[in-house]
């Protein structure tokens, strides 16, 4: 796979951090593109000041928009806060056509099958349309260079093209990297090794679960690895992104500073019944039973990347599971070593399967040298305190910092509405979506053994 050149990242850095988005300065105005993932609903469980209330929905006639037309009444016709969306939905074979001809709003949302979405994401930067996507936004090597085209388009029209990265939101996680950036306490992060990473992130997840209330129903796509993606490169796009968030914030990340050192991928394996269970199919379509042994569906969910990034070891991981545990949900686990503590975040059951972050002192640390960094952590987070726990610390997050993870598509959806009205994204994010998507990509590259 090709580099993209220095000079290419100066161009996209400039032309997307200086952008005179004029166009949008009244209210702009929501497409959902074919909506066959939850997470498509979930940028509309809030409402938003800059943003008409209008909403053209362009799929074609499937479970998949009417499950997302179901979750949007749903928020509508809440008790608590509804929101007041009007959705004018299209459903024909040629959605995509007519969704370019018809140019009904001026920002493309996209969460659904990820076959086609590099091929979308393109199509409708060409087009003159801003994109807001899921991730991921690229599920192999072969349309990486049309996504790194999408970006330079974009840049040319004045376009902004940026994808969703939810974790950046989690509290433990803020609070991990603003430890991070306390060298008086953390020290430096580590380099690591590749058997001792410097920074690993793992995330379980699991087929069954809840959203809103209600039991998923996935698409029977979901579990195509040629729709949906391998484990690999879909829910690792996350891991990444926050590798490269909390390790080098503010930081411009090439291609060139990233090394694969290996990779490996393995299957989640599903019974009929978890398939019918999770599906509401009664039986497996036709482009799944390449992937049966048996009766048995074998999904390559799961994967592990190990790579350095600036000489620093880092370690990213996803697992797949049917169900979780009574109680739990998915979870995540982190770790940044520095020289003089480690950041851990649990999210097990001894945990109540809620995410808490840890801090474990080395070089003769201790929970004076503690007290000093948390008088400046609370100037930013009022209420935020730790207590000794064994020989580690746990730090104490106040209840109104937990919003969830259905809320944060909301704060992700209010950062991207801020850039597109003042062009205003940092100059980082453009060059590092495309160094993320770069990692994620010759990660597969290699546990596929090419």
């Amino acid at each position: 796979m090709l580099k993209y050149q220095t000079l290419l990242v100066a161009l996209l850095m400039s032309s997307c951090a200086t952008v005179d988005h004029t166009e949008t300065a009244s209210k702009i105005e929501l497409i959902t593109l074919d909506p066959g993932h939850f997470h498509a609903a979930l940028v509309q469980k809030s409402m938003y000041k800059d943003v008409s209330n209008k909403v053209h929905v362009y799929a074609p006639d499937s479970p998949d928009v009417e499950g997302h037309l179901a979750k949007i009444k749903q928020y509508n016709s809440r008790g608590e806060n509804p929101t007041s969306w009007e959705t004018e939905t299209y459903k024909g074979e040629d959605f995509f056509k007519k969704m370019l001809s018809d140019k009904a709003g001026n920002v493309v949302m996209l969460a659904g099958n990820n076959q086609k979405k590099t091929e979308y994401i393109s199509e409708a930067i060409r087009n003159g349309f801003n994109v807001f996507a899921d991730k991921p936004m690229v599920i192999n090597s072969g349309n990486f260079e049309l996504l790194k085209k999408a970006f330079a388009t974009a840049g040319e029209k004045n376009l902004l093209l940026y994808d969703i990265m939810t974790e950046r939101f989690e509290i433990s996680t803020i609070l991990q990297k603003a430890l991070s950036q306390m060298p008086s306490f953390f020290g430096e992060l580590e380099k690591g090794t590749l058997d001792d990473p410097a920074v690993t992130k793992e995330s379980v997840h699991h087929f069954f679960k809840y959203v809103s209330g209600s039991p998923v129903t996935r698409p029977a796509w979901f579990f195509d690895i040629e729709q949906e993606g391998e484990g690999i490169v879909d829910v690792t796009t996350h891991l990444v992104d926050l590798v490269q968030w909390e390790c080098f914030p503010g930081q411009v990340i090439d291609s060139t500073d990233i090394s694969i050192v290996a990779a490996k991928r393995w299957p989640t394996v599903l019974s009929t019944e978890d398939f019918n269970r999770v599906t509401k199919l009664n039986a497996y379509p036709e482009y799944l039973t390449k992937y049966l042994k048996e009766d048995r569906l074998e999904v390559y969910s799961n994967g592990e990347i190990n790579y350095t990034i600036n000489g620093i070891h880092a370690k990213v991981s996803v697992i797949w599971n049917y169900q979780a545990p009574e109680g739990a949900g998915d979870t995540h686990y982190s770790i940044m070593r520095g020289t003089k503590a480690n950041l851990i975040i649990r999210q097990g059951e001894d945990q109540g399967f809620k995410p808490t972050l840890y801090i474990q002192p080395l070089a003769g640390q201790n929970e004076g040298d503690l007290s000093v960094v948390f008088e400046e952590l609370i100037k930013t987070y009022p209420g935020v305190g730790f207590e000794k726990q064994g020989d580690e610390f746990v730090v104490i997050i106040p209840e109104h910092y937990k919003d969830g993870h259905e809320a944060h598509f909301a704060r992700v959806t209010e950062n991207y509405i801020e850039y597109l009205k003042n062009g205003n994204i940092p100059k980082w994010e453009v060059p590092n979506m495309i160094t993320k998507y770069y990692t994620t990509m010759k990660g597969l590259e290699m546990a596929l053994g090419k």
